[in-house]
């Protein structure tokens, strides 16, 4: 087995194309496969130069072979001090109700040489960082493995609430796969999001419509739509799966309700904190 680190967007949306076969494998989520991802990537590029930057940690059979582990990370400046998330969460909403986001590792030995990597990558920065790892799913082997090899990590589960489409029932609904009529909405969807999040979103969205996964229902009005929402058509072996991601309603008609548990991990290292292998870390070192 061999593991090795990408590094720059270019770097890491060559390593997603290449993990598209494993993210199909173990039926990763939506937002955790390479439409997802690349609209993510691509959003970071329009951010300030050097505040973002994209990482991923592979487990091949060589150096060559196709990933059967993956870590896709995003590393952000903050201060004097990095956050690590896993590369997609953050640019924007995530869909609601069931883990969004995966540590894909063919198997057991797979995923704890893929931890045994994201902890090395992580003894690499320089100066304090936090680890944060949201929306994965209970038993993660990849995140058993980080947890055990860092001492300072902290596991929490938090049962999710997810987005119920009930519009049928309330009014009149239009709904289209269409990529012209998600593209005819989407400036209805964006006036309705924080500025933050609307180059993700409008790039999630044509990304989606444009492999057919994404459906938008209207409930038309004389001044405008009274609801909007946009669905993920999440395929699999099961068959196609409706995964409410955003919507807005003034006549009813979406409702939350608890959703699947997804789980955290989080782990910081400080300025004057011991490396794990009982020495002071650079951070601490340099001060």
């Amino acid at each position: 087995m061999h593991t090795r680190v990408a590094d720059g967007r270019a770097a890491v949306v060559r390593e997603v194309r290449a993990a598209a076969p494993l993210l199909t494998g173990v039926a990763a989520p939506l937002p955790a496969r390479p439409p997802w991802l690349t609209a993510a990537l691509n959003t970071q590029a329009g951010r300030p130069l050097g505040r973002v930057r994209p990482r991923a940690v592979l487990v091949g059979q060589d150096a060559e072979s196709p990933p059967v582990g993956v870590a896709l990370l995003s590393f952000r400046r903050r201060g004097v001090g990095t956050v690590v998330t896993l590369l997609g969460a953050e640019p924007g909403p995530l869909p609601p109700g069931r883990p969004q986001s995966r540590l894909p590792a063919r198997d057991d030995e797979v995923a704890a040489r893929l931890a045994a990597g994201v902890i090395g990558l992580l003894d690499r920065v320089r100066g304090p960082w936090t680890l944060r790892l949201t929306g994965l799913p209970l038993g993660d082997p990849t995140v058993r493995y980080l947890a055990a090899g860092l001492p300072d990590a902290q596991l929490a589960t938090a049962r999710s609430r997810r987005l119920v489409d009930e519009l049928d029932t309330v009014a009149d609904v239009v709904r289209s796969r269409d990529p012209a009529e998600v593209e005819r909405w989407l400036p209805a969807v964006l006036a309705q999001l924080p500025a933050a999040q609307r180059d993700f979103v409008r790039a999630a969205a044509r990304l989606h419509a444009a492999t057919g996964e994404l459906e938008v229902a209207v409930v038309p009005a004389d001044d405008g739509p009274s609801a909007l929402l946009l669905t993920l058509l999440d395929r699999g072996t099961a068959g196609e799966e409706r995964w409410p991601w955003w919507g807005t309603s003034d006549v009813g008609g979406l409702r939350r309700e608890l959703g699947a548990p997804a789980g955290t991990l989080t782990a910081v290292a400080g300025l004057a904190q011991l490396g794990r292998r009982g020495a002071v870390s650079r951070g601490a070192a340099a001060g």
